[in-house]
């Protein structure tokens, strides 16, 4: 172990805050034995890119030798045309990973603290870990981010509020309401992160992805990503929408061209997809419904979810490695969760229609014997 971390005397040692996380792994994507696995560990959108954004990336290849523009204006104008914000106050990353971080880089450090809720985004603690920050993590109630035990935590070292709105992997919602007595309760010094990568898949009519809080002070930030309902995961493409003070620090502190031609030219294509929003809602809302009723059905507790997956509740670790032991055995890939604290269940994206019926049927056969 000491020469992996560096420590011997001929070598350089890493700081000790990189040790202190393990590394982001992602969902799989392969299984021995199945030439095209069906995947549903990555929440990933339904029906692939758009048709549209592929054509653009293809097209922005012949000019790769060129380096991007390195502020992304047309990238960061078609997301202000399309959801009605200054495009000056928005910052665009390689995924909204890379915005979260960045913002954990120039607001936390050593001697500061980071609230996230019990079984928020892990990028939030692995991120907040390596800037030094102390990470607290305050109780949730029936799954769902609980203001109260945030307040509770907070003290004058915490400088950033992490909530993922629909929260990943539980797929719970925080009420409007909650989320903005959270930031009125909050010191004004203290910066609130609303994370909204499947913002497009809410369906409740109070829902605010953050852009209010945003335009009504100076403390909350707002990120956003193409690799959800927009199919670019594999392009990495996030933005934040941020106070003109913090988008000058975003931009002062990210790397000069961490947005490609490529991804900027794909993600403006798939802004202006016709129809994609509205297909890719109808399909993630029937499916998600029908799932969640096929899996109740079966016996398994299932998390209400406004997001574009389910969490299944096993209840007991045993069964739920056993599931997903069954569902390998067919060419099914879902998401342990063992990492955030719930190993007693399985994440399970909501894929193509066909997708969600071969998942339904292999939890019915495991749970029925």
């Amino acid at each position: 172990m000491k020469a992996l971390r560096g420590e011997e005397a001929d070598g350089p040692a890493a700081r000790p805050e990189v040790f202190s996380v393990a590394p982001y792994v992602g969902g799989e994507s392969a299984l021995p034995g199945f030439a095209r696995p069906i995947k549903l560990s990555s929440n990933e959108g339904a029906f692939g890119p758009p048709p549209g954004a592929v054509q653009a990336a293809a097209q922005a290849a012949a000019a790769m030798h060129r380096y991007p523009d390195g502020g992304a204006r047309r990238l960061r104008d078609a997301i202000g045309a399309s959801f009605g914000l200054d495009p000056a106050r928005i910052v665009c990353g390689n995924g909204s990973d890379e915005i979260l971080s960045l913002l954990i880089q120039s607001y936390g450090g050593p001697g500061t603290e980071l609230i996230m809720s019990e079984h928020g985004f892990s990028i939030y603690e692995i991120a907040g870990r390596l800037a030094g920050c102390a990470v607290r993590k305050a109780p949730e109630t029936n799954l769902t981010t609980d203001v109260d035990a945030m307040l509770a935590l907070v003290t004058p070292r915490t400088r950033m509020v992490f909530i993922a709105n629909p929260n990943n992997p539980t797929g719970t919602l925080l009420p409007q309401s909650e989320v903005e007595r959270l930031r009125a309760a909050l010191p004004a010094g203290v910066l609130l992160v609303l994370d909204a990568a499947y913002a497009e898949y809410v369906g409740r009519a109070d829902y605010d992805p953050g852009a209010r809080l945003v335009e009504a002070g100076g403390n909350t930030v707002m990120t956003r990503t193409f690799s959800k309902i927009f199919g670019l995961g594999g392009a990495r493409l996030g933005w934040g929408y941020a106070p003109a003070a913090i988008a000058d620090v975003l931009n002062r502190v990210r790397p000069p061209f961490n947005v490609s031609h490529l991804a900027a030219a794909a993600g403006i294509a798939a802004l202006a997809e016709p129809g994609w929003l509205e297909k890719s809602r109808a399909h993630n809302h029937a499916e998600r419904a029908r799932l969640a009723a096929r899996l109740t059905q079966s016996g398994l507790r299932v998390i209400p979810s406004e997001a574009n997956f389910l969490l299944a509740d096993f209840t007991t670790p045993a069964r739920a490695g056993a599931a997903d032991a069954f569902l390998r055995q067919r060419g099914i890939i879902v998401r342990q969760v063992r990492s955030y604290g719930l190993p007693h269940c399985l994440r399970i994206t909501i894929g193509t229609t066909e997708e969600c019926n071969l998942v339904a049927t292999a939890l019915a056969e495991f749970c029925h014997g």
